[in-house]
């Protein structure tokens, strides 16, 4: 059964009679009068006429109605012209047209929906009024000029408005509503009619400031003040009758103008520059220049931003800082105060990161990069850290609070964070740690092992787990000690006359350099055997090696210095003597002489010998020729404070001979009970020293780099050589970066050795060899 579905059809003269009913509604809306029926019946009247395919009709009358309608409004507006109230009647037809179209595409609201989406060509009800507005309104000659004569003389209120000047800005945004909307679904029309023309007013306003400021004698600081407060201004103004989109454009050509076109000027300007303000300390200004600059983006007018700008410029001062204290040959001879200027660089300069800079990732990051240059620019700063590093755990630093030294410990950590040679910085750590832990010379092991736990965390277990050790034997060697003192309590033993203390190192554990045994004086020579015997008993397999290298000894001495006036005749001559008083001998004086093993033991033998040469000494004693002098020249050419010893022969000489000879200083005083004898020794390593420890450094490294390349290989069975030199760099960047070079270099070694293989087909490859 087929079902039929009927439409009578609509006769012209209904038709008509609807579009009349229709009309006079529309029309009586324009006026704003009363429509007369009822929203209901009109838009049931639209209803029935787009059911009956009578669209086009409609449509194409409302847009001939709309149309008389303009022209009586453009008679209206031009009438306006000659009695002074054109912007008022122009925003008032404006206001009424809007608001009757409103209306009408309510009424007409069936046409949009069915009518309208069928026709790609034709508007929705709304736009077709705003189209029909501006094509026989707004393009009118007479009015379209004289609307650009409006807005030129609105454009005229805006710069008044700039100079502090009350204006009326209503008429201004009712102005650029009315534009936008014209536009319909774009801002052609506005744009056309008063953005582009404003901006251009606003770029020819700002030139003639920003060249009145900088002719004059105005300083950076004073001339970014000003523009802060005309982009404050200029913001506040725009907000008021400008739409967001013109605000945000109106704001960049500010600062296009006043800063763009300037930033080179600005920021190396000899009076007020970014280098005057870091070095007076004008943290204000530069938080000022960091608020303008950031909002100076990269344009085809401005082709670096100005964040980059003041990047550059804030690198370069961080740099020559930096660099006059890496070039300072004064501080290059102190480490600690190296160091500390260092540290205050790097503090003042995170402060500045958080109070001036908000904590920007990109100035933390080129912060980050300059001061790792700097610091791994000199060869030396491993040394220096670490040295500095064992200054400030002695037990001679001051004393500090615990948070303090923590708060000192944090911050040299960041400049080891920096170091690429953590290597390089871990021997000479494990030097300056052995020599505390030996010489008691700690400050704390709380505080030790806290620095130990840092590093730790920074560089992984394997990099303290020698470190650690140390700490170990240090234990061990405590309770050793407690244990031989109660062993020699027994009654088949006679208490010493010398008070030793060993302490037993594991080897290799230690960065001790291996020493020439040394001839013992008897005294010492029997406690060492009685420690021996002691230790043997205890542990069964093990061999002890002495090392007298890094010990320490007090040493009681007696001084029997000659009658005062004797004394006194062989260095003045005679003289004459008035008082006819016999001198008094002086008592003899007992010191106790803090000195190391070695120069103990050269003391020892003044109770042998009066008279001593230095080759006699070596022939005896069998030590280093080398420290043997270092020794000497410590006890008897240093300072007059702790001369011990005298040298005969001609004075003047600064250096030591093998023929030299020496004796005990009788006339030796001091004020003080206990007499420390200072080794003569170097801050820093001598140049041969240096050469030393960097060429065991690199000795190291290459079993390193070898060792992860195995590991590697071991893991990857088969790798091409890019990616096994990326993978080991990888691995190794925590201690120090490898150079492909070493790595290639290690590579064919371990060829060599059938730990790897070249692949037959790819000569790039290699392959593990278990």
């Amino acid at each position: 059964m087929i079902q039929v579905i009927w439409t009578p059809t609509l006769s012209e003269e209904y038709v008509t009679q609807t579009w009349e009913y229709l009309k006079s509604a529309i029309q009586a809306i324009q006026r704003k009068n009363d429509p007369g029926p009822s929203f209901e019946e009109l838009y049931r009247s639209v209803y029935t006429m787009v059911l009956h395919k009578h669209g086009d009709r409609l449509y194409n009358s409302l847009r001939e109605v709309i149309r008389e309608h303009m022209e009586v409004v453009r008679v209206r507006i031009i009438e306006s012209m000659d009695t002074g109230v054109f912007l008022e009647t122009m925003t008032e037809a404006w206001t009424d047209h809007i608001v009757a179209m409103t209306m009408i595409s309510e009424i007409l609201m069936y046409l949009d929906r069915m009518y309208v989406p069928q026709k790609p060509s034709v508007l929705q009800v709304y736009d077709l009024g705003l189209e029909l507005f501006r094509t026989e309104v707004l393009r009118n000659n007479g009015i379209e000029n004289r609307l650009i004569f409006m807005r030129d003389r609105q454009l005229d209120l805006i710069k008044s408005y700039r100079k502090s000047n009350e204006i009326n800005w209503h008429g201004i945004k009712n102005l650029c509503k009315m534009l936008i909307s014209l536009g319909i679904d774009n801002r052609c029309v506005y744009e056309e009619y008063f953005e582009k023309a404003l901006l251009k007013g606003t770029y020819e306003y700002y030139r003639e400031v920003c060249e009145t400021l900088l002719a004059g004698e105005n300083d950076v600081c004073f001339y970014l003040e000003q523009v802060e407060t005309a982009i404050r201004d200029e913001a506040n103004r725009a907000s008021r009758y400008l739409d967001k989109e013109t605000e945000v454009k109106i704001l960049q050509v500010v600062a296009n103008v006043m800063v763009a076109d300037h930033m080179s000027t600005i920021v190396h300007m000899p009076n007020g520059g970014v280098k005057f303000m870091f070095q007076h300390k004008r943290v204000e200004d530069l938080r000022r220049i960091f608020r303008i600059f950031k909002h100076i983006t990269e344009s085809p007018a401005v082709p670096v931003s100005g964040r980059k700008v003041l990047l550059k410029a804030v690198s370069e001062y961080l740099t020559e800082t930096g660099t006059n204290i890496m070039k300072n040959e004064d501080l290059l001879k102190v480490p600690v105060q190296f160091v500390n200027e260092l540290l205050q660089l790097q503090d003042h300069f995170s402060s500045l990161l958080t109070t001036t800079f908000d904590d920007d990732r990109e100035f933390k990051k080129l912060f980050q990069h300059d001061f790792e240059t700097l610091l791994n620019s000199n060869r030396q700063s491993p040394e220096f850290l670490a040295h500095y590093m064992d200054d400030i755990l002695r037990s001679g630093l001051k004393c500090v609070s615990d948070a303090e030294m923590d708060d000192k410990l944090d911050n040299v950590m960041v400049l080891f964070r920096c170091l690429h040679e953590k290597d390089v910085f871990e021997k000479y750590f494990k030097k300056y740690l052995a020599k505390r832990l030996l010489l008691d010379k700690s400050s704390s092991d709380d505080v030790e092992k806290a620095l130990l736990a840092k590093l730790k965390t920074e560089c992984g277990c394997q990099f303290t787990q020698k470190l650690e050790n140390m700490f170990r034997d240090k234990e061990l060697w405590l309770n050793l000690a407690n244990s031989f003192r109660d062993w020699l309590e027994g009654p088949q033993w006679q208490k010493l006359t010398p008070d030793i203390s060993v302490r037993v190192l594991t080897a290799g554990v230690w960065p001790t350099v291996q020493c020439t045994l040394v001839v013992l004086p008897p005294e010492l020579a029997m406690a060492y055997d009685l420690f021996t015997a002691f230790y043997n008993e205890k542990h069964t397999g093990r061999k002890l090696t002495i090392n007298t290298l890094l010990g320490n000894a007090d040493v009681k001495a007696t001084f029997y210095p000659p009658p005062k006036a004797l004394q006194s005749n062989k260095e003045d001559g005679p003289r004459p003597s008035n008082t006819g008083v016999e001198p008094k001998e002086r008592k003899p004086e007992n010191k106790i002489l803090q000195v190391s093993t070695h120069q103990m033991i050269i003391l020892l033998q003044f109770n042998h010998h009066k008279v001593i040469s230095c080759q006699q000494l070596l022939d005896e004693l069998k030590m280093p020729e080398k420290e043997l002098k270092r020794c000497l020249y410590s006890l008897a050419l240093s300072k007059s404070s702790q001369r011990i010893l005298t040298r005969k022969g001609p004075k003047g000489r600064n250096m030591i001979d093998m023929s030299d000879e020496f004796m005990v200083d009788d006339n030796f005083q001091s004020k003080l009970t206990r007499v420390k004898v200072q080794m003569v020794s170097g801050k820093v390593e001598s140049e041969p020293e240096i050469k030393e420890t960097r060429q065991k450094v690199e000795d190291d490294r290459k079993l390193e780099v070898e060792a992860a390349i195995v590991r590697t290989m071991k893991t990857r069975k088969r790798l091409n050589h890019n990616n096994l030199v990326t993978e080991v760099t990888q691995q190794l960047r925590h201690r120090f970066m490898p150079s492909p070079t070493i790595i290639k270099q290690r590579i064919e070694t371990l060829i060599e050795r059938e730990f790897l293989r070249r692949d037959e087909h790819d000569p790039r490859s290699y392959s593990y060899m278990a």
